[in-house]
């Protein structure tokens, strides 16, 4: 039997423009998200059911767990069928500081740049070069990792105010994830890339500099980022050269209890104490949760990437992370992270070391750890399986295709890329080595029916030995019946709105039993 794992498509009660999703192992609470959601755009009258959100200026300060998803919306979305064509993009040169979990301002910024100093990305029709990023733990992966270490070390060294240092490198992740800028155009209007279609088209731009700014230190333009290819059974362990006390890449604020030979947990889940099986079960378990995530639960470009944001949306309001940005990317964040505290129940003010259980576990540190470019490398050529092996298709909305971000290149200037000259990899000069996908014939097995096994106290009570004699109440006789405690074997049928649908109808308009306690 599996464990449950992020989203699952259960169809119940059908909701026309979005899927919200409880996960099975959730807790009714997510990290900064109260129980219910938001997600309205300023253009737009249409609303989605409101929630008691935060009211923190951006109170998206930690990685989300995936308990709750809205994913799958309609072909006209939530948005106004008029496009809103100005196209979104960070006030690069109004940078302020960004809100750290513990509601601490943190600098983040980079070195004062006037718009007049920023020039425009021009993509090569065809690269000179192509860089091949190869597994970490590869034969050929080996040579990456040592360009790598010494990349890391030579980054570490440059003068603190050089974009290209390794602290600014990592502060850029900071600034556009913590509210270090403004949307421009929109004063009153954060900036930020995660739980939406900004996610992967971000984060590749950001892997794609900062593998450059490796290449001109290292004096080798050959160089190319490995990838953590922890979705494979012989890369589901930290890398050992991350492990070398006193290299460049040792992180002492990982999680201790994950370091080698423990096995990731690819659907890790922070607030719940871990259940422990055996190296081949767990990653069984993994295998099974990527073909989730990048098969199942990912069948059309928002269900995997995320869901839209534009110039002028209030995008503290998150709309939706994509399928991959949930579990793993998420889960394995955390899993690296230092979770000690919340893991052995501690409740006190914590280690001052590591007040918001940096680095990995936070968005403003993230970075911080050397670990974080492989393991983003690996969520880039996820998303490459994805469009070449998979779906074939990404998003042709101008809104996407315009979006901009800046990033200081190798020579240290500041330039704006666009999302849309980031969508081929052959005009970005890198390429990834072809490695087996073991997760792609994973498909779950499903799960038999079962109840319960009640403890010794209940055994003496009138709990039913079997569900012969349980009647099942419809969905009207459950409104009239409920709220009930639940000391007793309930079941309820629902009834679904429209039991026969169309394979478009399903693409466009996902089903979802919602439970509220």
């Amino acid at each position: 039997m599996y464990p449950p794992i992020a989203p699952t498509n259960y169809s119940f009660t059908h909701f026309p423009h979005f899927f919200l999703h409880h996960s099975p192992l959730s807790t009714n609470k997510i990290l900064n998200h109260p129980a219910n959601f938001v997600c309205k755009a300023k253009n737009s009258n249409e609303k989605i059911p409101k929630t008691n959100r935060n009211k923190k200026e951006f109170p998206e300060l930690k990685f989300d767990r995936r308990d709750f998803l809205l994913i799958g919306f309609g072909s006209s979305g939530i948005y106004s069928t008029v496009a809103n064509l100005k196209s979104l993009s960070p006030d690069f040169s109004n940078c302020v500081d960004a809100i750290k979990p513990d509601g601490k301002p943190v600098n983040c910024c980079p070195k004062s740049t006037s718009a007049a100093e920023i020039s425009d990305f021009v993509p090569n029709s065809v690269a000179a070069t192509t860089r091949v990023r190869a597994a970490a733990q590869s034969v050929s992966g080996a040579a990456n990792m040592a360009k790598y270490k010494k990349a890391i070390d030579l980054m570490k060294n440059l003068p603190a105010d050089d974009p290209r240092n390794f602290t600014q490198q990592a502060n850029v992740h900071c600034a556009y994830c913590d509210g270090g800028y403004n949307q421009e155009g929109y004063s009153d209007l954060k900036f930020g890339i995660h739980e939406s279609w900004l996610f992967f088209p971000f984060h590749r731009w950001y892997l794609y500099f900062f593998e450059k700014i490796c290449g001109k230190l290292l004096e080798d333009e050959t160089f190319a980022l490995p990838f953590w290819n922890w979705d494979s059974p012989s890369g589901m362990v930290i890398p050992a050269m991350f492990n070398e006390i006193g290299s460049p890449l040792y992180d002492r604020r990982r999680n201790q209890d994950h370091l080698p030979p423990a096995v990731a947990d690819l659907n890790w889940d922070e607030d719940v104490l871990p259940v422990r099986v055996n190296p081949e079960t767990q990653i069984k378990y993994n295998l099974s949760i990527m073909y989730k995530q990048m098969i199942t639960n990912a069948t059309t470009p928002r269900l995997f990437m995320g869901q839209p944001v534009r110039a002028g949306d209030d995008i503290t309001m998150k709309c939706g992370a994509g399928s991959i940005e949930i579990a793993p990317h998420n889960t394995m964040h955390t899993w690296t992270g230092n979770q000690w505290r919340r893991q052995r129940g501690y409740t006190g003010p914590g280690d001052p070391r590591e007040p918001n259980t940096e680095n990995m576990g936070v968005f403003y540190s993230a970075a911080r750890d050397p670990i974080f470019y492989p393991h983003h490398a690996n969520i880039d050529r996820l998303w490459t399986i994805w469009v070449n092996k998979l779906h074939g298709k990404v998003f042709t909305d101008p809104n996407w295709l315009e979006t901009s971000f800046v990033f200081y290149n190798e020579d240290a200037y500041p330039v704006r890329v666009k999302v849309k000259d980031c969508l081929d990899l052959s005009r970005l000069g890198y390429a990834y080595e072809e490695t087996p996908i073991p997760w792609i014939d994973a498909k779950p097995r499903p799960r038999g029916k079962y109840v319960r096994i009640p403890n010794s106290l209940e055994a003496t009570q009138a709990l039913p030995k079997t569900l012969d004699n349980v009647r099942i109440p419809n969905s009207l006789e459950a409104t009239q019946a409920l709220p009930k405690i639940l000391d007793n074997v309930l079941k309820i049928t629902v009834k679904r709105p429209k039991k026969l649908r169309s394979a478009k109808e399903k693409q466009e308009a996902e089903e979802v039993l919602l439970i509220e306690e």
